[in-house]
């Protein structure tokens, strides 16, 4: 399953710029698979001394920014599940930025963040390559609006692309 094979009616609008982030050739599990290495290696590559950075006061440090990828598959592979298992009950938005301050991201260091990383990549892995196209396919209601299996999964690979960016442009000041 492609990302081309995905259509707009899966999801809600606000998740294309994640969608956008990606190839039409990309292939769902290649797509987890590819992003845990290329994750891994984007974050080995931050020197030390840039984890805890800020670039606005407000603003989450690259570490925290991990931590929230690791969240945010949590919940969006979660919504997979049960939405693949053709659960048909509404499930809950989330407050990201409610997340941040109990997960104490900036207490870990780069490699326990990476480990978790690595474990919930894998166990999001097992689950797509439990689930059958037909599953993927099915639409259930994810914060107030529809959103099938395979859109929660593909916005995953979307948003770690996307949060990679801001830190280049935003953290380390890298031009593409």
């Amino acid at each position: 399953m492609k990302k081309q094979d995905l259509k707009l009616e899966e999801l809600d609008i606000y998740y294309k710029r994640y969608l956008d982030k990606l190839n039409n050739e990309t292939a769902l599990l290649h797509g987890f698979i590819d992003g845990k290495s290329n994750t891994i290696a984007f974050f080995k590559s931050i020197s030390e001394n840039k984890l805890d950075f800020k670039y606005q006061p407000e603003k989450w440090s690259i570490k925290e920014i991990l931590q929230h990828l690791i969240d945010t598959e949590r919940i969006f592979m979660y919504r997979c599940f049960r939405i693949a298992r053709r659960d048909t009950v509404a499930l809950a938005g989330y407050d990201q930025e409610i997340y941040n301050p109990p997960s104490k991201a900036n207490n870990k260091s780069l490699d326990d963040l990476l480990n978790e990383f690595t474990i919930n990549r894998n166990n999001s892995i097992a689950l797509l390559q439990s689930l059958s196209n037909d599953d993927l396919c099915f639409i259930g209601n994810a914060n107030g609006d529809k959103m099938s299996a395979r859109a929660a999964a593909f916005i995953i690979i979307g948003h770690d692309i996307w949060h990679t960016d801001v830190i280049k442009n935003k953290y380390l000041n890298v031009r593409n």
